[in-house]
């Protein structure tokens, strides 16, 4: 089955997601500049967040230092440390096809690890050097500790690998297509980028002759209602867990749980000036027998906005916003025919708009809605 979750969450002044110079990442949608959020802003949020922890229970390590991860382990096993000290350099040429050793102990690619590929790493660091010293180790070329990783088709893998995927130059560690899509956030509507100008005052200044701020400078911001849009592939989902015991519990709750994460966390850039935590005005969750991914983005290709509605008198931007993106799904479905086994519709401060469409399941509060996704994740 193919899970889409559709959200708008409407943000007040934040720079969520930086660019190079430090401004808000934006882009051009509909002729209109827009605010953006990257797919790798969100799932870091998402995957970092204490929600998905608690849904993770065993979540992998994002992170060039496995050599020190290993070396850890070697130190606890009661490895010398000399030849923990060769080893941790050795195990810095595993994660790519040349084996070559970095002097600054970190490996040259980036990788997320589950638990079981830091514990064969220790192990096949533990084997090479078994009844060898630290010289007789300065002889044996990195690649040989990949070759030692045989099960590496057969490791189990974390949830978090198995939806958002892993790409490696490796043959020590397996590669895997994401199950999950993402699709980077954009404002539903043309954004202007604003500036704050700020100083700190030196709390001592009163005691000098000095005058004047203790430093100054300024931060851009925006305030954006963001269109956010995933897509979950079960069946592959299913491949990529195959060696986990607990596959079956793991995509029996992951929709419910997906959606949970996906509510209630925000990206953290700039929260410590900002505080921009908020949540969903908007959810609506698909689920579909057949694999053909839909995202209503274009609903938003001339910008919502502010204006008056026949009847309804002033339209409040995020209400324009949910109008817009109830329009797209009824136009998509009656143009496209698109079949969808069941879609779950939660909009708390918005309740009279909704999809024309029969198959709309509407639900009143996030608890009724998880009862329904949990209902559904498991298939019923």
């Amino acid at each position: 089955m193919l899970f889409e979750i559709h959200m708008l969450k409407n943000y007040p002044p934040t720079n969520l997601n930086r660019d190079d110079t430090g401004s808000p990442k934006s882009c051009i949608f509909g002729g209109t500049q827009r605010g953006r959020v990257s797919s790798q802003s969100l799932k870091r949020a998402w995957r970092m967040s204490d929600k998905f922890g608690k849904l993770l229970q065993k979540p992998g390590i994002r992170t060039r230092r496995l050599p020190d991860l290993v070396a850890e382990k070697l130190a606890e096993r009661g490895m010398a440390q000399d030849v923990v000290e060769e080893l941790r350099l050795k195990i810095t040429g595993i994660a790519n096809k040349e084996g070559k050793e970095n002097t600054n102990l970190i490996t040259a690619q980036i990788i997320i690890y589950s638990p079981e590929d830091i514990e064969a790493a220790t192990d096949a660091a533990q084997d090479i050097a078994k009844d060898k010293n630290a010289k007789d180790l300065k002889k044996i070329k990195a690649t040989e500790f990949a070759k030692m990783f045989s099960d590496v088709k057969v490791r189990p893998i974390t949830l978090d690998i198995a939806l958002f995927g892993r790409m490696v130059t490796s043959d020590a560690f397996r590669d895997v297509e994401a199950a999950m899509q993402v699709a980077h956030a954009i404002s539903t509507h043309t954004v202007t980028r604003e500036s704050d100008f700020y100083t700190a005052v030196d709390d001592l200044i009163a005691e000098s002759d000095e005058s004047g701020a203790g430093m100054m400078g300024d931060i851009d911001f925006n305030s954006c209602c963001y269109y956010i849009y995933a897509a979950i592939d079960s069946d592959k989902l299913a491949e990529n867990l195959k060696d986990s015991p607990d596959k079956q519990a793991l995509i029996d709750c992951i929709l419910p749980g997906i959606v949970e994460v996906m509510a209630f966390s925000n990206p953290s850039g700039k929260q410590n000036s900002f505080a921009g935590h908020v949540f969903p005005d908007l959810i609506t969750v698909e689920v579909k027998d057949d694999n053909v991914p839909t995202s209503y983005a274009n609903a938003f290709a001339e910008p919502a906005k502010v204006g008056y509605a026949r009847g309804k008198g002033e339209v409040g931007l995020v209400a324009d916003s949910v109008q817009k993106l109830a329009a797209e799904i009824d136009m998509m479905k009656k143009a496209y025919s698109l079949e969808v086994k069941h879609r779950a519709w939660f909009c708390p401060r918005y309740d009279s708009i909704v999809p024309l469409e029969a198959e709309t399941e509407i639900t009143k509060s996030f608890t009724d809605l998880k009862k329904l996704l949990t209902a559904w994740g498991r298939g019923e």
